[in-house]
C-alpha cells in the first residue's frame, strides 16, 4: 500500500485517523496505530511481517539486557547490532554477496534468490537505533513490548523513512499532544509531498525511463542530458515527497519528525548537499558509525578512512549492487577532496560553486540509475560527446519534450528552491501571514483536487525508495 494510493487516501489514513480522535487514551491511541501499522504493512508483505515481528521482539530482548547492573552490556549491544546485520545481509545482500564470490577463479556458489522485504533497510536502522541508544543510557530501555513495536512498525515512516531515530520517538510514544492547528499544517504537509510526488516525480519518470531504457549506443548528448536531469528531480521529488508526506502524517497524529531535506540542490558543496539530503541517514551514519569509528579525532589518515568507510556503507544501504557503491564513494571522494582543500569551492564564484554541486550531483545519479556499472560509464560518456548517437535522437529528445513536461521541469526547477519560505519571510503583518495561510490551504484544496484526478488516470505510481 503506497501514500499515493486511492486505497490508502480514501480507506485507511480516514480510517485510522477518525478512530485516533475518538478513542480515549493514549494507550488506547497507542495500541490502535500499532495495529494498523501492522496493518499496513501486512497489506503490501504478508509474508515479510513475520521477519519484521522477529526483529521486534528480538530488539525488544536486547534493550531488556542493557540494565545498567549487567555487566555484560558492550557484548550484548555487539550481539544485538551483529545480529541486526545479519539479518539484513541475508535477505538484501546474499545474492549479492554470492555473485560476487562466483566473479573470483575457480569459485561457484549457488545464487539465493531471496525477495527483499520492503521497508527492511530502514526498520533495521531504527532497531539498531533503539538497542544502541539504550546502551548509551539506559532511560531509554523500552519494557513495554508495544510501545518499542509501535516505534518499529509506525505506518508513515515505516517502509521508506525519514529514520526516526529512537531518542527522538521515546517521549512522544506517551506524552504528545495533537491540536486542530498541528492537525491541518499536517495536512496540508501531506498534500504537499502527495503533489511532489504524482505531479513532478511521476512526470520527471516517465521521461527518464525512457532514456535510460535506451540502448546506450542511439543516445545522444541532448537525450542523455535529458534523461540524467530528469532523474535528478524525479528521485529528489519522489523522496522528499515521501518524507513530506510522512511528517504530514505524524503530526495528524501528534508527532513531531525532524525535516529530511533542505533544499539540497542549490548546494555550493558535495559538504553542503549531504548537509541537506537525505538527513536522517546522514545523520545515522554520523551518529552511529562515523563518530564510533573515531571520527575526526584520529589524524587526517584516519578521519578520511572513516569517511570512506562510512560512504562505501551508504552506497552499500542503498542497494546490493556495485553502482550504489560507486555512488557512495564518489560522494565521499568528492566530499574529501573539499575536506583538505584539493577542491577549494571557497575560490570559485558563487555561480560555480553552484553549477559544481548539481553537476557532481547529476554524474553521480547517473551510477544510482543505471542497470551496471557499464551502462553507468557509457551513459555518461554519451552526455559530453556531441558526435555519438543515433540519426534519431532529435526526433527522440522533442518527443519528450512535452507540455506536461515541460510545465512540471520549470515547477521541479522552481520547487528545488526556497521560494515558499523565501515569500513567507516577507509577510511580516498580522493580516499578512493570515492572508498567506488561507492562501496556502486554498492551494492545497486544489493541488489535492488535480491529484485525485491524476490518480484516476495515472498508472504509473512507485516509489523509488521501496526497494531499499
Amino acid at each position: 500500500m503506497v501514500f499515493s494510493s486511492p486505497v490508502f487516501l480514501f480507506i485507511f489514513m480516514t480510517s485510522v485517523y477518525i478512530l485516533h480522535r475518538i478513542v480515549p487514551t493514549m494507550t488506547a491511541k497507542n495500541v490502535l496505530l500499532l495495529i494498523f501499522s501492522i496493518a499496513f504493512y501486512t497489506y503490501g508483505e504478508p509474508k515479510a511481517v513475520v521477519l519484521m515481528i522477529i526483529s521486534i521482539l528480538m530488539n525488544y530482548g536486547f534493550g531488556l539486557a542493557m540494565k545498567q547492573e549487567n555487566k555484560a552490556r558492550k557484548p550484548v549491544l555487539a550481539a544485538a547490532v551483529t545480529a541486526n546485520l545479519v539479518m539484513l545481509g541475508i535477505f538484501k545482500y546474499a545474492g549479492f554477496g554470492a555473485d560476487l564470490l562466483n566473479s573470483l577463479p575457480f569459485v561457484s556458489v549457488p545464487v539465493p534468490h531471496i525477495a527483499l522485504p520492503i521497508g527492511i533497510s530502514f526498520y533495521t536502522f531504527q532497531a539498531m537505533s533503539y538497542v544502541i541508544d539504550a546502551y548509551k543510557d539506559p532511560k531509554y530501555i523500552q519494557k513495554n513490548l508495544y510501545k518499542l513495536a509501535l516505534y518499529i512498525t509506525f505506518f508513515p515512516q515505516l517502509v521508506a523513512g525519514p529514520i526516526v531515530k529512537y531518542y527522538d520517538f521515546a517521549d512522544q510514544i506517551d506524552h504528545r499532544k495533537s491540536s486542530p492547528e498541528m492537525t491541518a499544517k499536517g495536512v496540508r504537509r501531506f498534500i504537499t509531498g502527495l503533489s511532489k510526488k504524482l505531479l513532478i516525480a511521476n512526470t520527471m519518470a516517465l521521461a527518464a525511463d525512457y532514456v535510460y531504457g535506451l540502448d546506450t549506443d542511439s543516445l545522444t548528448l541532448p537525450l542523455a542530458w535529458l534523461g540524467a536531469v530528469s532523474y535528478l528531480f524525479q528521485i529528489y521529488f519522489d523522496f522528499s515527497g515521501y518524507s513530506d508526506m510522512a511528517i504530514g502524517l505524524g503530526a495528524m497524529f501528534g508527532f513531531t519528525f525532524k525535516e529530511n531535506f533542505n533544499y539540497p540542490y542549490i548546494s555550493q558543496s558535495m559538504q553542503e548537499f549531504w548537509r541537506r539530503w537525505h538527513i536522517s541517514v546522514s545523520t545515522w551514519f554520523k551518529e552511529y558509525l562515523y563518530f564510533p569509528l573515531g571520527g575526526n579525532r584520529k589524524g587526517k589518515v584516519r578521519t578520511a578512512l572513516n569517511k570512506l568507510i562510512v560512504f562505501f556503507c551508504t552506497g552499500l544501504w542503498h542497494g546490493a549492487s556495485l553502482n550504489f557503491i560507486v555512488w557512495g564513494l564518489l560522494n565521499g571522494v568528492f566530499m574529501m577532496a573539499e575536506s583538505y582543500g584539493i577542491i577549494n569551492t571557497k575560490k570559485f564564484p558563487r555561480v560555480l560553486r553552484h553549477c559544481y554541486a548539481v553537476l557532481v550531483t547529476v554524474i553521480a545519479f547517473v551510477f544510482f540509475r543505471a542497470d551496471d556499472l557499464g551502462t553507468a560509464c557509457r551513459f555518461i560518456g554519451r552526455m559530453f560527446d556531441p558526435t555519438k548517437g543515433s540519426g534519431a535522437g532529435t526526433s527522440m529528445f522533442l518527443a519528450q519534450l512535452t507540455p506536461m513536461y515541460l510545465t512540471m521541469l520549470a515547477l521541479a526547477v522552481l520547487f528545488s528552491m526556497p521560494v515558499v519560505s523565501a515569500v513567507k519571510s516577507r509577510l511580516s503583518s498580522p493580516k499578512a501571514l493570515a492572508a498567506g495561510e488561507v492562501c496556502t490551504f486554498g492551494v492545497s484544496l486544489v493541488l489535492l483536487a488535480v491529484c485525485i484526478i491524476t490518480l484516476s488516470s495515472a498508472s504509473y505510481n512507485p516509489f523509488i525508495y521501496f526497494r531499499f
